[in-house]
């Protein structure tokens, strides 16, 4: 199993606009590769990639259609106050990241 691992809405460190630009492209590229994907985590600022505003959507949408499962932190959701603003996947718990980071094959983390 490969698990895609998003705790930033941004790649890397530095330029926080650069960092946004190259999250999207990643994601864009993967959605429209060979790897399969079969969990995609989202922690921290990862949030902010599968809620409103997402400039990503379709890239996780394309993946969730080639079956992988989206999973966002319930917790870091409470904590920016966006629980109504999930866009995709289901709402999930730090003991399923546990679980699922410890089954995994692959953990992919841009």
């Amino acid at each position: 199993m490969t698990f895609l691992y998003l705790n930033s809405d941004k790649m890397g460190h530095g330029e926080p606009q650069l960092g946004r630009k190259l999250m999207a492209s990643f994601l864009k590229e993967l959605a429209e590769s060979s790897v399969q994907v079969d969990m995609i985590g989202c922690v921290n600022d990862g949030i902010f990639l599968t809620t409103e505003g997402s400039p990503v959507i379709d890239s996780l949408k394309r993946m969730k259609e080639d079956g992988a499962q989206i999973a966002t932190c319930g917790t870091c959701l409470d904590y920016h106050q966006r629980q109504d603003k999930l866009l995709i996947g289901d709402v999930g718990t730090m003991d399923q990241t546990v679980d699922i980071m410890g089954m995994a094959d692959k953990v992919i983390q841009p």
